[in-house]
């Protein structure tokens, strides 16, 4: 088979998984959103200057020039985190000087009819008078307003400070603005009630703050899918078995491998548990369905080519697994195993530790996409131009470690045998070389990247 048409068939037993949990924001970074999030008001809520300088209505500086420059009357000040119904009337005042003048700092203040400019989604050229209470008429005038402040009703622009002389009770406009100049509207941001984040959105930082700005504390994730990493051989040991920084016996190794796959799955979207087993096919069976009764996914390195003690083919027979493939046509990595069973992927990936990596990253990351319905994982397959000799012509499809950077794609590794992973080092995506191409430095190739390890 193809690989496109063995990961086909493994995902056609795949369902997505149907749980999901309510975290914290501060534990969701790295989770899948099991929900859609909409926004339960605008950002901002309130319309706000973008600049430090004078709330002015666009109308009376339209035509304001440093030769003839318009003069408004400044009525007072508004800064970032004041109450948007009281304006400062005396700026002076509120430097610790004469708290009763600055409005919407002191809760003691008296505040007069006259004193309170709303604040609104909008400025409007006409509004409704509640009964008793007089027009008040802003033209010519001007709030010296900071960042951040809410721009009060009746003004429609803001001019920035440099473009006047800065004036205190009155100000020189040298530079006219069109309405909503410098002027964040309601909703400018993120629309009350819009779509903002989509189920299936894995949470990042940048997702984190958006949330943040809507006041949204929880949010309903995907709980984290389950994996057991089972690798099998009488030939491993487990770091720390021999003491520390030693050589294990002759004939054995570590198990590097269970340690090169689950140190890829990030702590807070996977659940993983590692076991070495020996070349016993009971052992394995026994570890297999326990493995099966707890985890989403199974994965089990070793033991599937045809050497005398590559027992999973037959360890799958036994437990009544489901073969959806095997003896895919890529190199490294042909003996390649998917199964099913009771609806777990079980993935088993050969004994060497390249070979097991990139049959690993081709199959897995795509499991966990359908899982959680989180694109985020999925590999992503590009060009680039090959920027190195390859003089090979392979007789199956072959993937060779590389390392791709600004568009050229070199081969950093002298061994590309599946046996050696250090050479990994140095190399951050896979050549995909269909079988029988030749291929030559400037040859635009392509290339598959994982995207998040």
């Amino acid at each position: 088979m193809e690989i496109e048409a063995a990961l086909s068939a493994l995902l056609a037993e795949v369902t997505s998984v149907p749980e999901g949990e309510q975290v914290s924001l501060c534990h969701a970074v790295g989770r899948v959103l099991s929900a859609d999030v909409r926004a339960p008001f605008a950002v901002p809520h309130f319309p706000k200057s973008a600049m430090d300088g004078y709330a002015v209505r666009a109308e009376d500086v339209r035509d304001a020039t440093p030769e003839r420059p318009v003069r408004l009357k400044v009525v007072g000040e508004l800064l970032a985190g004041d109450d948007p119904a009281f304006i400062r009337r005396d700026p002076s005042a509120c430097y610790g000087r004469d708290p009763s003048a600055c409005y919407g700092r002191d809760p003691s203040a008296s505040r007069s009819q006259d004193d309170r400019i709303s604040c609104h989604s909008e400025p409007k050229a006409k509004r409704e008078r509640s009964e008793g209470e007089e027009s008040r008429d802003f033209g010519g005038t001007a709030v010296r307003i900071m960042t951040g402040a809410p721009v009060p009703e009746g003004y429609d622009a803001v001019v920035k400070q440099e473009d006047t002389d800065y004036g205190e009770t009155e100000v020189s406009v040298y530079r006219g603005v069109t309405a909503y100049t410098n002027y964040c509207r309601v909703g400018e941001d993120i629309p009350e009630g819009s779509l903002v984040l989509r189920k299936g959105r894995r949470i990042g930082r940048i997702e984190a703050g958006v949330l943040a700005s809507l006041g949204i504390s929880e949010v309903s994730v995907v709980r984290p899918i389950r994996v057991s990493v089972i690798s099998t051989g009488s030939e491993l040991c487990s770091l720390g078995e021999n003491g520390q920084e030693k050589a294990p016996p002759v004939g054995r190794i570590y198990n590097s491998i269970a340690v090169t796959i689950s140190s890829s799955l990030p702590g807070t979207d996977f659940c993983v548990s590692r076991e070495i087993c020996p070349d016993d096919a009971d052992r394995i069976a026994s570890a297999l369905e326990e493995a099966l009764k707890i985890s989403d996914v199974v994965i089990t390195t070793g033991g599937v080519s045809v050497g005398k003690r590559d027992l999973l083919p037959e360890v799958l027979s036994r437990i009544g697994a489901k073969r959806i493939f095997s003896g895919v046509d890529i190199q490294p990595g042909t003996p390649t195993i998917g199964s099913v069973k009771d609806g777990k992927v079980i993935l088993s990936l050969s004994g060497n530790p390249y070979a097991a990596l990139v049959n690993y990253d081709l199959y897995f990351w795509e499991v966990a996409a359908k899982l959680t319905g989180c694109s985020a994982y999925l590999p992503i397959s590009e060009e680039a131009v090959l920027g190195s000799e390859y003089t090979k012509i392979n007789k199956h499809r072959r993937l060779l470690r590389a390392k791709v950077c600004g568009g050229q794609v070199t081969l950093p590794a002298k061994s590309h045998a599946s046996s050696v992973q250090s050479n990994l080092l140095d190399c951050n995506c896979y050549i995909d070389i269909p079988a029988g191409q030749e291929v030559a430095p400037g040859d635009r190739v392509k290339i598959i990247r994982m995207p998040l390890v």
